[in-house]
């Protein structure tokens, strides 16, 4: 059943769907216990940052076409342009603590320098993070301190001391989340043998041709991940990020068809998907040190 969209462009409007009273106009600290209202189905495009702990089950979160992957004591968010579709379980309340805030609460602050590396946002909602009892209890700690300035009278140090904890919030849940790369390293490493097959099969089945160099994008949506997600995963693993990962098997391949093949540089340029060769020529002497008819040469020679 189709859902009505809601603009989520203010903090008050998110208080308003849930009957939550309002201390800040930029900020609040969500208790969904304290909810006078609680809606069964609908679709939040947001204009605000946004995180969670969800505390139980109660429903079903759905960004895009996947349904999200959490359960008890799992962490969600969502950053401004994102939409998420909720359907809760009839019968059930929603048990829910986190934080919403505008973006306009952190400009001028560290915080809002550094919003963009928080990768997870960009995360899909199939990617949740899940805490141990401990790691809930920090999360649930810096969402105390916060609500403690929101209840504060406001001061000169109001902003930035609840900018900061924020931030630490934050900081936290990226540590967390390392955490989770680090304990699903097996799947992690099938994720990487996957991706190394279809790096492989894009290069020999001739979508280089047709499809031009590969994407970050490609390989994650291939296997069903997010192009953040996706790699601080494959980063994490290999110390180099998707990206770098990718024009390394490029000039893999070119090495050898450079080596084993009479193919001018022009037509090897072409079958991986260079549009140009003179870009081609650019990439290879930037990771090689030498430009691929210098490299054919070095070969030749022995």
């Amino acid at each position: 059943m189709k859902t009505d969209l809601i603009k989520m462009d203010t903090v008050e409007e998110y208080n308003k769907l849930f009957g939550l009273e309002t201390l800040h106009p930029l900020v609040n600290v969500i208790d969904l216990s304290e909810a006078t209202r609680f809606p069964i189905r609908f679709t939040i495009n947001y204009g605000i940052y946004a995180l969670f702990l969800k505390e139980t089950k109660c429903g079903d979160i759905r960004y895009g076409r996947q349904v999200y992957d959490y359960r008890e004591g799992t962490i969600t968010s969502f950053a401004p342009g994102q939409v998420s579709e909720t359907e809760m379980l009839e019968g059930m309340k929603p048990t829910a603590r986190g934080i919403v805030f505008h973006p306009d609460l952190i400009k001028g602050t560290s915080l809002g320098q550094e919003i963009k590396s928080y990768s997870f946002f960009s995360y899909n909602s199939t990617e949740a993070l899940h805490l141990s009892d401990e790691e809930k209890s920090i999360i649930l700690d810096c969402l105390a301190k916060i609500k403690m300035e929101l209840t504060h009278p406001i001061d000169k140090l109001s902003k930035r001391l609840i900018a900061r904890n924020i931030q630490l919030l934050l900081d936290y849940c990226m540590r967390f989340y390392n955490r989770q790369f680090v304990t699903r390293e097996k799947s992690n490493k099938d994720m990487l043998t996957r991706f190394e097959a279809l790096l492989d099969d894009y290069f020999q089945s001739g979508k280089s041709r047709t499809n031009g160099l590969p994407t970050v994008r490609y390989f994650a949506d291939k296997v069903f991940l997010s192009p953040n997600y996706f790699g601080d995963l494959i980063k994490k693993e290999t110390g180099k990020n998707p990206q770098e990962y990718i024009q390394g098997k490029i000039i893999d391949t070119a090495k050898d068809m450079l080596a084993d093949t009479e193919k001018t540089v022009n037509q090897i340029a072409d079958e991986l998907g260079f549009q140009y060769s003179q870009h081609f020529n650019r990439v290879f002497k930037k990771v090689a040190g030498y430009t691929p008819s210098e490299y054919r040469k070095r070969v030749a020679a022995g």
